[in-house]
């Protein structure tokens, strides 16, 4: 749900009641992924999607019964060959989806929409599976472990979620946790999910060259807080860079350096200069971050690789480096240039190969979660 928190705050600061279809666990193909909601108010207005059509309508009545009884239910929703296009997902995949109704002012809800839409790290787990009593029950936990809300059992059960959420709120990934029957006090246990609101990743692209500007553009419409570094003031001008978030101008080792990255971070080099790149990479690639991509003909690749081999590098931190950055898309202009990059850091992220979908044979979505069997949950 907090993908659509924007408008869930403005609901909440109006008073409005309403329900929240948020999808909880996603088998096959499906167009939506985990934490994809639509919302229903108590006039009908509806905001969101959770699967971009195919069984909007069925969701849509959930949300209305939820309101009504003021119960949390689950619904799933999969293919049918003898009603494919009445309520089931003609692309083939299985939607388990949570239905939450939320009164004005619930004060979990509230705060969790309040820091996404602030940008303030937090995770909401709420009970995707379990005892009736606890469907629905909802924790909002903070970057610092304290948490809000109650899962309504005893304080082991909020303790356990608790630090099961932050453990995936330190990854900021969206995603379930499954919580064993010691842990829960119900038996054979409970799954919670949980999803996180995070601030934008880094993208840190060094080398302020035209190429950057077409990057920065790219790294911002993907959601990347997009910072420009580069040793040359006369480069790294707001005037070439209006898009960037920051703009550095420092040597990029000494800032890299001196930086915050974590496990989202992409490191862009395209500087294509050994004074620049050499120590820039040392640095790089010994830090936790998801890519670091280098620009440069094989030529360029091939020295660069030697001159860190002798820096001291291993075969393991080298071989985490994209070099020449980007897939092969025949890119020329800066703009095809910047696709080609960014295409990689998606398929970095999500397991993709790169390769042609047509025939390929392979899972248009990556990271899906195994399938989900037919029946629904009891």
């Amino acid at each position: 749900m907090l993908d659509i928190a924007a408008d869930l705050h403005q609901w909440s600061r109006e008073g409005r009641d309403f329900a929240v279809a948020t999808v909880v666990r996603v088998g096959g193909s499906a167009p939506r992924g985990p934490g994809a909601a639509l919302a229903v108010d108590t006039g009908g207005t509806a905001i969101g999607s959770v699967s971009g059509g195919c069984v909007e309508g069925e969701v849509y009545e959930l949300c209305v019964q939820a309101l009504l009884d003021g119960r949390t239910a689950r619904g799933r929703f999969g293919y049918s060959d003898g009603d494919a296009f009445a309520v089931g997902l003609t692309c083939g995949g299985v939607l388990d989806v949570l239905v939450t109704p939320v009164r004005a002012g619930a004060p979990v809800f509230a705060a969790a929409v309040e820091a996404a839409v602030h940008g303030e790290p937090a995770a909401l787990a709420r009970v995707a599976r379990g005892p009736d009593d606890l469907l629905g029950q909802a924790l909002l936990v903070r970057a610092d472990g304290s948490y809000e809300g109650t899962l309504g059992r005893r304080p082991e059960l909020d303790r356990v979620a608790a630090a099961e959420a932050r453990a995936l709120l330190d990854t900021g990934r969206t995603g379930s946790a499954e919580l064993a029957e010691d842990g829960s006090g119900c038996p054979g246990g409970l799954t919670l999910f949980v999803e996180c609101s995070v601030p934008p990743p880094r993208m840190i692209v060094f080398g302020a060259v035209d190429f950057a500007t077409a990057l920065v553009r790219a790294g911002k419409f993907l959601g990347h807080h997009v910072t420009v570094c580069d040793a040359r003031p006369v480069f790294a001008t707001r005037a070439r860079f209006p898009d960037a978030d920051d703009l550095v101008v420092d040597w990029p080792h000494r800032y890299l350096a001196s930086t915050a990255t974590d496990a989202r971070t992409v490191l862009c080099v395209l500087t294509h200069d050994p004074r620049f790149d050499i120590p820039l990479l040392e640095t790089a690639l010994r830090l936790p971050v998801a890519y670091i991509g280098a620009m440069g003909s094989r030529r360029t690749h091939e020295d660069r690789e030697r001159r860190l081999r002798e820096a001291g590098l291993t075969d393991r931190e080298l071989n985490r480096l994209h070099s020449p950055i980007g897939l092969d898309l025949g890119a020329r202009t800066p703009e095809e240039t910047a696709l080609s990059i960014v295409a990689e850091i998606v398929a970095e992220r999500r397991g993709g190969t790169g390769t042609r979908l047509t025939g390929a044979g392979t899972p248009i979505h990556h990271d899906t979660r195994e399938p989900l069997p037919t029946s629904v949950d009891p």
